[in-house]
């Protein structure tokens, strides 16, 4: 158990080192103290003490990396409709081609995966674009 209680600080460590320890939220924080103090009082012989909060915190993590994953993929999916495409670049119901065009810029130009961004963000911006490039060009056969 000592040997779980150094791989513990070694990550905790790991954490702060590459900066992702700042990207973590107070619960993911917390339950990473509740684990590191179960390895700790494992590691002092009491190891089924120290046991339920490693557990309580791997499930948590568990949990954590199980909705992640979900938020992901939903992030990846291009917009169903007119609307959401529209609140995705920002733009209101009357905006031209032109408008969209300058909206489609300016996000791509920070969210763009060679500026540090994703390329499932970038793919459902390129998709809004198009769809709302589609939907401008035929409002305008409609109207001429």
């Amino acid at each position: 158990m000592g040997l779980l209680a150094l791989l513990l600080l070694a990550l905790a460590g790991w954490l702060i080192w590459t900066g992702r320890l700042q990207k973590m939220t107070a619960k993911d924080g917390l339950a990473l103290g509740i684990a590191l103090v179960g390895a700790v009082m494992a590691a002092k012989g009491k190891p089924l003490i120290g046991a339920l909060p490693i557990i309580g915190s791997a499930l948590f993590f568990a949990l954590q990396n199980s909705k992640g994953k979900a938020r992901r993929e939903a992030v990846g999916r291009p917009p169903g409709d007119v609307g959401e495409a529209r609140a995705l670049l920002g733009l209101p119901a009357d905006a031209d081609a032109q408008a969209i065009r300058a909206a489609h810029r300016r996000l791509i130009a920070t969210v763009h995966p060679d500026r540090g961004g994703t390329q499932a963000l970038a793919s459902k911006i390129n998709a809004a674009r198009d769809l709302l490039l589609d939907e401008a060009n035929r409002a305008g056969d409609k109207r001429a």
